[in-house]
């Protein structure tokens, strides 16, 4: 029987997530009232995986997770959407990774993440997976987990590799920007990456400039919320806006990773029907779909989301 290929790997972070909704976000040494508490599925590689899967993505997960009561629940719960676990690994020894959240009434959110099983993913993981990363159309890495998994896994990629520059890193090998086709951050990772703050639009072309230029990067996609997206593609040196559709914001907790999983599905799936910028465009739109529900991996949706994308756009 020959191999599985699969459209999207995943190398990277699952985390649980310990979610508080609140008014909004308390202010520091302040103890305010919530109004509700959940504990749901989590982590920036874990939920870039769900997105992509949801949309129809065949998919596989490189990760740890840990030998307590979670790990084998977080297994269980990727086998539901349809995510090809024989690459995650349950760590002797180590806990799950954690995150603390705290959501408030207008979205905003606060996280703070204890890293667990995630630190114990090594390059040797990323080797073993070898087979199937080499041959995805495309293959995202993160930061919750070493940065030398990512650098590995991208030498390993022989598609479309995205990193997701999330959490930030001050100090970093230059090859973490230099390898991936396409550097996606937020405003403030790219205010660390490009050392440029970064709250507006001209902003963000001032940081995807310095990342471009003087870090080396291919293709920068700097995601802004509310605000769209800015990108600028290795083939132009043109930085491109691209606005977000309003909403009404419940959370906007995971929006960022709905986003880079529904790109990686597109660029693996639609690449002969969409263009990168109609590609970046759709995950703005499913990105801004999830704020308007509580969760994270629960907010995602499934194709039909697409569905309505390409009727407000009049595509076949």
């Amino acid at each position: 029987m020959s191999k599985k290929k699969f459209q999207v790997v995943v190398v990277g972070s699952c985390m649980i997530d310990f979610t508080s909704y609140c008014p909004r976000l308390p202010k520091e040494g302040e103890t305010i009232h919530g109004s509700k508490f959940t504990t749901t599925t989590g982590g920036k590689g874990a939920n870039q995986c769900v997105a992509a899967a949801k949309l129809g993505a065949t998919i596989a997960l490189v990760a740890r997770v840990g030998d307590d009561v979670w790990g084998k629940h977080y297994i269980d719960n990727l086998h539901k959407v349809n995510v090809n676990t024989k690459y995650v690994e349950i760590t002797p020894g180590f806990s799950s990774g954690i995150a603390q959240i705290n959501v408030a009434e207008s979205g905003a959110n606060q996280i703070v993440i204890i890293a667990g099983s995630n630190d114990k993913l090594s390059p040797e993981d990323v080797e073993r997976a070898e087979d199937i990363i080499s041959e995805a159309d495309v293959v995202i890495s993160q930061l919750e987990t070493p940065p030398e998994v990512a650098i590995k896994a991208m030498k390993l990629c022989k598609g479309i590799s995205i990193l997701n520059g999330a959490p930030a890193l001050a100090k970093y090998d230059a090859e973490l920007l230099t390898l991936p086709s396409i550097f996606c951050v937020n405003e403030s990772e790219a205010e660390v990456f490009a050392g440029v703050p970064v709250n507006s639009i001209d902003d963000a072309k001032k940081a995807i400039n310095v990342l471009r230029e003087q870090k080396g990067c291919q293709t920068v996609v700097l995601t802004m919320g509310s605000q769209g997206t800015v990108y600028s593609s290795k083939d132009t040196s043109t930085l491109i806006h691209v606005s977000s559709t309003p909403v009404k914001s419940v959370d906007s907790t995971g929006a960022g990773d709905a986003f880079i999983g529904a790109l990686a599905y597109l660029l693996a799936t639609k690449k002969e029907k969409l263009t990168f910028h109609e590609c970046v465009e759709a995950a703005n739109y499913i990105a801004a779909d999830t704020v308007t529900r509580p969760g994270t991996q629960s907010s995602f949706s499934g194709p039909e989301i697409l569905e309505e994308y390409y009727k407000t756009k009049e595509f076949e």
